[in-house]
Parts: C-alpha cells; structure tokens; sequence
C-alpha cells in the first residue's frame, strides 16, 4: 500500500513542483536510499529483481528510495528533474505467477535512469509493459503478493497519471493537485489508452463496446481495492493539499505524509487501519507499515530537494535533504534484512519501543524532533536559490544528516 501526490507550480506557495510519496511495505522490509551517478554502460544486459533486459548506452543520475533486496525503487527523482512515484493496484487480470515479468519499481527506476522528461518516462514504461509485463511478485516475505501499478509522473512543468492492467494502460494528465492510492482512478477523463485496452476488455465480457469506456470501472478488482481503504486515503491527501492550495509547500506535504487520517492525540499504532496515511501494520487485514517517504521539491532555475526520511514511519521521522550532484548519500550504510546500524534499522528499533505506548513515548520527541525539522527547513529555503554551489548543497545535506544520527543516538 502506499500514497502518492503532486502539486503543480500553478498552486505551491514558491511556483515549485511539489511530489510526496509514502511507500508502504512489509513492517521490517528496511527501504535504502541511494544515489546513483550517471554512467556509460559496458554491458549488454542488465539484471532487474527478477528477469534480465537489454542495457542502454547511458544511464542518468538519480537519487532512489528502494526496499534494500530489490533492484527497482519506490520513488525517486533523476539528474533531469523527473520524479516518479509507484502504487500497487488490484485489477481483474489473473497472474501466471511465474516471476518472467518486470515489478512495478523495476519499471519506474529504469525510466528514471533512461528518461529526460515524463512523457518520455510514459513511453519507456509503457514500453517495457509491452515487451515483458508485470507478472512479477512484488513482496518481501510474502511470496503471493502480486500486483498490478500505477505511477505519478511528473518533470519540472507537467504531471501525467499512468494507470495499468497487465500490458493495458491509461494516462491522465494532472491539473494543478492530483493524488493517487492503491486503485485505479482515471475513468472517463483519460488522455490516452494502451491500442488493445478497449478490446481485451470487450472481449473479456468486462465492457459492452457501446457505453462509455472506463478504465477504472471496467478493469478494477472490488474486493482488494475496497479492503485497502484507497478511496478514503486519497481523498484524504487530495483533500488537505486543497486547504493549502495556493500556499503549499514543502512543509506541508510533510505533515499530510504523517497524518494518520484521525485525530493526532487519538491515534494507537494497535489500532490503525488501512486507512491510514501514515500507516501502521496490525494485522492480516492490515500488513503494510510505511518503511520510506519523500517530498521532492522540483524547480526550473535552481536546485531540486530531494527530501527522504531513509526511516519508517513519518509521524516519527525528520525528512532529510539530500541534492543530485552531490557525494553525501557515497558511503551511507544500507539496511540489511536484520537489525544493524544503519539509519534505517536504529530508528526502526526506536519507533517499535515508542509504538509500545505511542502517545506518552512519542511526546518525550516530539519537541526536538519538530524543531529540528523546522530547523533543518529553514536551512534549505535560505539556501536552495540559482547561485548555489554543488558545495553549499553538499555541506548542508551533510550537516543535516548528521543532526538526524545525533538525535537518533540521544533518543
């Protein structure tokens, strides 16, 4: 389960590309952030999670949040300004379940490192469904796990929505906010449709050929897309994008990332559904915790922030600033399958001893925990304009992700 939203320039307080992802994974599925450079490829053949592909030529920088075992990635943002999100989707199409398919973050990683803007991210995804599909499983532990994808794609002036059902796909183009979740959403507002997507479903009995087409209505699983509360957390997110619409900024996109879609002070990680923004794992109706978040700050003429937790659960975290060109992510500790000291797993172990009585441990935080964030916001908005050096940005990406360690040791 995850969430996924965008705000245009026509509707953020600094004419900015606002991007905000939660990626949403098995509780101790730790998420790895890492930045890979622009490279000339000597090889013939690349190695995805589970098939191999042809490689291209040149591959573009990125900085990527990915669960730590797989090739793909959740989210991330490439040296072009293309940012890209995924989300698993529940749809009528059966899967073979042989694993000779691409996964969802093979799909949006390969278009981060091959694409310049997010039409040309469209194509290379809808591409690549073409060529192998996604019957690929997309769990950890759990084998079974099988899914279909929607992405949010955008670059510095436009936003597209790609919806898919097996080889089939649909795009819509956003206007202003848009916000997606774990189902499909483009009905009758589509751009653009993959050649067969009418066809298959006419002759699959699923549309009658006659009414009017929609992919959402004609492809859609109920039973999955109902249980996973989609509707209710993407109107959540569209919903308090719009009060700040006009004034939204980085910022704000933090606090909707770790809502919990209930009033704060009432909130039990015992009892959280999966309704919840900021999700918390309970149970088998309820297994998915949030394992990484993003917020990505996309602009034109200066430096875009790539702002990632490289921690579970938000409503815990500091989201950390880190910029493409720069070295602070070379040598930064990658979580394993076990507790080790990587970012990752030293506030996992913190967040499950605060989980134990969440409002009284949370409190004891909290006051730093905020302060540092606003610190740490405040920092880049005086930092990040047209004139700043690769250096500047380095040093403060540095001295931020050290602040974070700090106060992950004192707490």
């Amino acid at each position: 389960m995850c969430d996924t939203f965008i705000a245009l320039p026509t509707v953020t307080r600094n004419s900015t590309v606002l991007f905000s992802k939660n990626s949403d994974r098995e509780p101790d599925e730790a998420q790895a952030v890492l930045h890979t450079p622009r490279k000339i490829n000597t090889t013939s053949t690349l190695r995805c999670t589970y098939i191999s592909i042809p490689q291209v030529s040149e591959t573009y920088e990125c900085i990527l949040s990915k669960p730590f075992q797989m090739w793909g990635a959740e989210m991330g943002v490439n040296e072009h300004g293309v940012v890209i999100g995924n989300e698993a989707v529940f749809t009528k199409i059966k899967f073979e379940k042989y694993n000779n398919g691409l996964t969802g973050m093979d799909m949006l990683r390969l278009a981060l490192e091959r694409a310049k803007s997010a039409v040309e991210a469209i194509d290379c995804i809808t591409g690549l469904l073409a060529l192998y599909g996604q019957n690929a499983c997309g769990g950890y532990k759990n084998k079974k796990f099988y899914y279909h994808n929607s992405f949010l794609i955008a670059d510095t002036t436009e936003a597209w929505v790609l919806e898919t059902a097996g080889k089939e796909w649909v795009t819509e183009k956003v206007k202003d906010i848009r916000s997606i979740s774990n189902r499909l959403s483009i009905s009758t507002f589509a751009e653009q449709y993959s050649e067969n997507a009418k066809e298959f479903a006419r002759q699959k009995g699923w549309w009658d050929g006659e009414s009017n087409f929609s992919f959402q209505k004609v492809y859609s699983d109920w039973l999955y897309t109902t249980v996973g509360r989609a509707a209710t957390r993407q109107a959540c997110t569209t919903e308090l994008s719009l009060k700040r619409k006009g004034q939204l900024d980085a910022a704000d996109c933090m606090r909707i990332l770790q809502t919990h879609n209930i009033e704060d002070h009432k909130f039990k990680p015992s009892k959280a559904n999966t309704g919840s923004v900021c999700m918390h794992a309970t149970s088998f109706l309820n297994p998915s915790s949030t394992t990484g978040s993003m917020v990505a700050n996309i602009r034109t003429n200066a430096p875009h922030t790539v702002w990632l937790t490289g921690t579970p659960h938000p409503c815990l975290s500091i989201y950390i600033p880190f910029f493409l060109g720069t070295n602070t992510l070379n040598g930064f500790s990658q979580p394993s399958s076990q507790p080790d000291d990587s970012l990752w797993w030293r506030a996992e172990m913190l967040h499950r001893w605060i989980s134990k009585d969440y409002q009284k441990r949370k409190a004891l935080i909290d006051p730093e925990r905020l302060a540092l964030q606003n610190e740490l916001i405040e920092s880049e908005n005086m930092l990040t304009q047209p004139h700043a050096s690769l250096a500047e940005l380095e040093k403060l990406s540095s001295y931020c992700l050290e602040r974070v360690r700090d106060a992950l040791s004192r707490w």
